[in-house]
């Protein structure tokens, strides 16, 4: 520890601290507090032992023309195997997004005291929520973390609030696009009486991972796969996002993890639960976790779209019809939602909720 750094006579302090106070891991390490929340052997990211992913990003304005079915595929095949694409020509202004990234900067540079009021327990706004890693009070160690989500409501809102919320609103025509790809090869048509059963809750939040002094030691968020149906993802251009290879894909390195570099202009697509539930286990949703660095803070922008709360979930029929078993339950998102919420992250053990067991 720093000299002039606070002390913290026990865990619980530090928790406060670093938690119930507001002050993220950002404040931590702005306090002086130099040694970082070490991670177990087993779930640190070794850069040297990982890949890069070569996949090249899918040009979405392509579907709008004679090349629609040849890029309906490029989706399907990324959603089959690795669960990770990256998209181009995606409709969303390069301007918006830069914006994004300076937005998010700007609002984790603020004092302690101004992000403290957004915290769960005290916010003025049940949409607005901002947090230190991902479940601190389930974790034996923080993952490297602070973000702050804002949930969607409706159209409005979204053109009259800030960049975090337009972002939302201008990238509904892509993820309908790339649902529609998707769907269609599941062989359900999708319509505006059903998007809302697929996307009908939506949320933006921007990640901010600060400097860290230790980074091989700890993790930026740990293994986990996303609990909604896709997720939309803008990276800065540091770095850090690395995938599992599925092993039950055909692909090279197998259970190996791989980074997804960033490229200028490109946002991230991701496959998440609902989908591989929806899909029968035909898409993958995606393992992934993201390393810190120790040379510049970084931030990273996801939109999360799930279904409503109220909203049955179970493998489509027409899925069930052609593979002839149902390889997971019916069940209320909600309850899912709970679970999810309910765990520190463990990889995909998530699904392990929706699975039936067979015997």
């Amino acid at each position: 520890m720093e000299e002039g750094a606070p002390s913290f006579d026990n865990a619980t302090s530090l928790f406060n601290f670093v938690v119930r106070d507001g002050n993220g891991i950002k404040g931590m390490v702005d306090s002086g507090i130099s040694k970082p929340y070490i991670q177990p052997p087993t779930e640190r990211i070794n850069k040297k032992n990982a890949g890069v992913c070569k996949i090249p990003p899918i040009d979405l304005s392509k579907l709008d023309g004679p090349q629609h079915d040849e890029v309906a595929n490029q989706i399907v095949r990324a959603a089959e195997t690795l669960g990770f694409f990256q998209v181009i020509n995606h409709g969303v202004p390069v301007e918006l997004l830069e914006s994004l990234k300076q937005t998010a900067h700007n609002f984790f540079a603020l004092h302690p005291e101004r992000k403290a009021v957004y915290r769960k327990e005290v916010s003025p706004s049940p949409l607005v929520k901002y947090g230190t890693s991902f479940v601190p009070e389930k974790e034996k160690a923080f993952e490297w973390k602070d973000y702050i989500s804002m949930a969607y409501t409706n159209d409005d809102e979204a053109l009259q609030q800030d960049v975090a919320l337009q972002y939302l609103k201008t990238s509904h025509e892509m993820v309908r696009k790339l649902l529609e790809a998707l769907l269609g090869n599941l062989g359900v048509e999708l319509d505006d009486s059903k998007i809302d059963a697929f996307i009908g809750k939506k949320m933006v939040s921007m990640n901010f991972y600060p400097t860290c002094p230790n980074p091989e030691l700890t993790v930026g968020v740990g293994r986990h796969s996303d609990m909604g149906t896709l997720t939309i993802l803008l990276q800065d251009g540091i770095g850090g996002l690395y995938v599992k290879v599925p092993e039950d894909v055909d692909m090279e390195k197998k259970g190996a993890w791989v980074e997804i570099p960033p490229i200028p202009g490109a946002l991230v697509i991701n496959v998440g639960d609902m989908l591989q539930i929806w899909s029968n286990g035909k898409y993958k949703s995606a393992e992934h976790r993201v390393r810190t660095t120790s040379t510049k803070s970084r931030v990273s922008i996801p939109i999360f779209t799930c279904p409503q709360s109220t909203q049955k979930i179970a493998p489509l029929p027409q899925v069930v019809k052609k593979d002839g078993i149902a390889r997971y339950k019916e069940f209320i998102f909600s309850d899912y939602m709970n679970s999810f919420f309910g765990n520190a992250h463990d990889g995909k053990n998530s699904l392990e909720f929706a699975k039936i067991n067979s015997a």
